[in-house]
Order: structure tokens, then C-alpha cells, then sequence
């Protein structure tokens, strides 16, 4: 049979009593109350009694954000500004003082060549390390994670990653030694005899191959660190699973390793895109003379120049809003990549 589904009176209580009917609550009450508290979720007050000893630890590192990343950004007035900082008495006032000049700085950039120049470079320099410095990383991690002794799998590690606290100068000095007209290289054909004038450190054709053979020795260390720690979260089992279907080495790495790196490389490869145009002011600069402003100036130089050396402020700051919004412009659109791909990416889709 069918329950009744007539509604039962209120029960009544002890001593005949029938308790009075609660009132409903407002719907205002309800809506403020489903606010507060989400469905299956934590009310916001209680998160912060929950979580106040990470917000205390995080604290710091969100003020020196502020002080460092988001206040600096008022600066970026001068871009629309003839800025000079000796037209006041610091420089809010001298900004308060310094004639507007609205858009003129960036018709300037469009205009001048020395600018396309540096983008060309930058485009350049970008896409060779994109190409060849992104992939050694994965591939180098693969290798030490086949290695089984875990003493020459810790040596290989270190020996790697060393180099990633070399500062650019002591880096540029070492291939120096290496690949200049007085380095070991040069000695070595010219007493062979084959050789006369190499020398690597000064060829503008050459610098671009220079520039990223010098970051892969540098920085590769620190992505197989990244890459390792990925794939020591791989379960085990899978490679057995793998192993007991028939899967030989190479079909193991690639339908289980190579699957589970997946969203790091998606991640690190968004990120890449999003810093193509900010690539090494330092090492560039200190290389410049040897090769000439053709054939080593990119966008950080360029700045640099422009701005620190030769007081153009304003035209230096209107560079960089470029810059930062087609920097932003291309990690939106590496992210929609990886979402296209099934990858998380730098933030989720809701």
C-alpha cells in the first residue's frame, strides 16, 4: 500500500499539551543564512579561526607583495606624463608637477625601430629556449629517475643543480674560458692547427645559441628538481600493471610516466609563454659589448637604456604597460590551451 500523504497532526505532549507550531524563519534570515554558510562548507569566521596561524605566516609575504608588486603600479602614471624627477620634491610631487602628454609615448613606441628590434629579439631569443631549454629538463629528469642506485641518482641530482646558484656573471666567465678567442677551445685548434681566430663569445650570428646553451647549464638543474618531484608521486603499481601486460621500457614511459607529468608541463609550459618577453636583463647586458646592441638587445635592455641611462622615464614606463598586458595577454592564452587539452593550467574553469 501507498503511504498516506495527508499530513499528521503534532503530537501531543506530556500532559495533553499540544506544543505551539514553530514560526518559519524570514526569507531574508534564509538567504543571509545560505550565504554565510555554503552548502557542505565552513562559514567564513570559523575558516579564519581555523586557518589564523597560515594567514599570521602569510602576512609578511603579502605586505612585501603590496610594497614591492601592487604600490608601484601608481607609477605607471608617467607613461602618459613628460616625467622628470627634478621638477618636485620627490617624486609624487614631481609626478603632480610633470606636464601630460596622453598617448604621445606610445605613438612614439610604434615608430621607433630600435623598439621592433628589441621585440624581434626578445621573439627570438623566446622561442629558441622555448624550443630547446624546455624540453632537457623532462628529458634529463626521465633519465635520473631510471637510474636505480640511489647514490648515483643523488649525485647526478646535485651535479645538475649546482650550476643554479652561479650568478650570471661567474656563468658568462666559465664559457668564456671555454668558447673566447683565449679559451681552451680556441688553444686547442689553433694547436692542431685547424683554427686561428675562433671566438664564439663574439659572434653576433652565434649569440642567440650562446644565450640559450648558457640558460640550459644554468637552469636546467632547477626543472628536473620540479620534474622529479612529479614523478615520485606516480604510483608503482602502474608500472607493474604495465609490466605484467607486456609494456618494455619505452611504452611504460610513455603511456604512464609521460601521462602523469602531464599538468606539470602544462603549468611550467603556461608560465614559459607568459615570460617570453621578460628574458634576462643581466645577461644580456653584460654580453652587449661584445656582440653589439643588434644583435642583443631585447625588451629588458631596451628599457634599461632607455630609462636608467639616458632619463627617458616616461617612454620606459609606457614599454612596460605594453609589455605587461601582452604578457597577460598570452598567459590567458596558454591557460585556454591547456584547458582545451584537459589541463588545469594556471587556474581552473568554473
Amino acid at each position: 500500500m501507498s503511504q498516506s500523504t495527508v499530513p499528521r497532526p503534532p503530537v501531543p505532549a506530556e500532559g495533553g499539551a499540544t506544543p505551539p507550531p514553530q514560526k518559519a524563519a524570514p526569507a531574508g534570515r534564509k538567504r543571509r543564512r545560505a550565504a554565510a554558510t555554503p552548502p557542505g562548507g565552513i562559514r567564513f569566521r570559523h575558516k579564519l579561526r581555523r586557518d589564523y596561524a597560515l594567514i599570521l605566516m602569510t602576512l609578511p609575504a603579502v605586505a612585501l607583495l603590496v610594497v614591492f608588486a601592487y604600490i608601484p603600479i601608481a607609477g605607471n602614471v608617467i607613461a602618459f606624463q613628460y616625467f622628470s624627477p627634478y621638477a618636485g620634491d620627490g617624486f609624487f610631487d614631481s609626478m603632480a608637477n610633470s606636464a601630460w602628454t596622453g598617448m604621445e609615448n606610445f605613438q612614439r613606441m610604434l615608430e621607433d625601430r630600435d623598439f621592433w628590434r628589441a621585440v624581434r629579439n626578445t621573439l627570438m631569443f623566446s622561442g629558441l629556449q622555448l624550443l630547446l631549454y624546455f624540453p632537457i629538463p623532462i628529458a634529463l629528469a626521465l633519465l635520473i629517475n631510471s637510474v636505480l642506485h640511489s647514490k648515483v641518482r643523488a649525485w647526478a641530482q646535485a651535479v645538475l643543480y649546482l650550476p643554479h646558484f652561479f650568478s650570471w656573471v661567474l656563468v658568462i666567465t666559465v664559457f668564456q674560458q671555454l668558447f673566447g678567442g683565449a679559451g681552451l677551445v680556441a688553444q686547442l685548434l689553433r694547436d692542431w692547427g685547424w683554427a686561428d681566430s675562433f671566438d664564439l663569445m663574439t659572434d653576433p650570428g652565434f649569440f642567440k645559441w650562446l644565450i640559450t646553451a648558457q640558460v640550459i647549464w644554468k637552469d636546467a638543474g632547477w626543472g628536473i628538481i620540479v620534474f622529479l618531484a612529479a614523478l615520485s608521486t606516480v604510483n608503482t603499481e602502474l608500472y607493474e600493471s604495465a609490466a605484467v601486460d607486456g609494456a618494455g621500457r619505452w611504452s611504460r614511459m610513455w603511456h604512464v610516466t609521460l601521462p602523469a607529468l602531464r599538468p606539470v608541463i602544462a603549468l611550467l609550459l603556461v608560465l614559459q609563454v607568459g615570460n617570453m618577453l621578460t628574458i634576462g636583463g643581466e645577461q644580456f647586458l653584460i654580453q652587449r659589448t661584445a656582440v653589439g646592441p643588434g644583435a642583443s638587445e631585447v625588451l629588458d635592455t631596451y628599457v634599461w637604456h632607455r630609462g636608467i641611462q639616458n632619463g627617458d622615464f616616461s617612454y620606459a614606463a609606457a614599454i612596460g604597460i605594453v609589455k605587461g598586458i601582452f604578457s597577460v595577454g598570452l598567459v590567458l592564452a596558454a591557460n585556454r590551451v591547456a584547458h582545451a587539452m584537459g589541463e588545469q593550467g594556471v587556474y581552473s574553469r568554473r
